[in-house]
């Protein structure tokens, strides 16, 4: 048997709770700007995220629509939309990963995935 044409990877998870935490790592990645977690992680949602600041990137209400029903609140997808997606100047490749070392329990691979561009967020009041 081979594996031809299977994308992603399952991280031994049920769908529902790989898509919950490739989500919660996406909304994390955007309220922070960088985070750090194991290096299949952040390889698997560096190819969610870069469609996701894609989307944001075109503006209008159907996409705002879309980044809110993926990630599940409106906080940060009007963070993405209003504020980070117009400071992205390039096309496409907007996130590098950097590999952190690796964890002290079980020796796993770490890496830390954050924005090429600075982004420099305003402070709501």
């Amino acid at each position: 048997m081979h594996r031809h044409g299977y994308k992603g990877r399952k991280f031994g998870r049920e769908t529902g709770e790989r898509k919950a935490l490739i989500r919660g790592l996406i909304c994390s990645l955007i309220e922070h700007q960088s985070i750090t977690t194991t290096l299949a992680r952040a390889k698997e949602i560096r190819r969610e995220a870069e469609k996701l600041i894609t989307i944001a990137k075109k503006g209008g209400l159907a996409n705002r629509r879309i980044l809110i029903a993926r990630l599940g609140s409106i906080e940060i997808a009007d963070l993405l939309m209003d504020q980070i997606a117009p400071q992205i100047k390039r096309d496409s490749g907007y996130l590098k990963i950097e590999h952190a070392g690796f964890r002290k329990g079980d020796n796993t691979e770490l890496g830390t995935i954050s924005f090429v561009d600075s982004i420099e967020l305003k402070e709501d009041k």
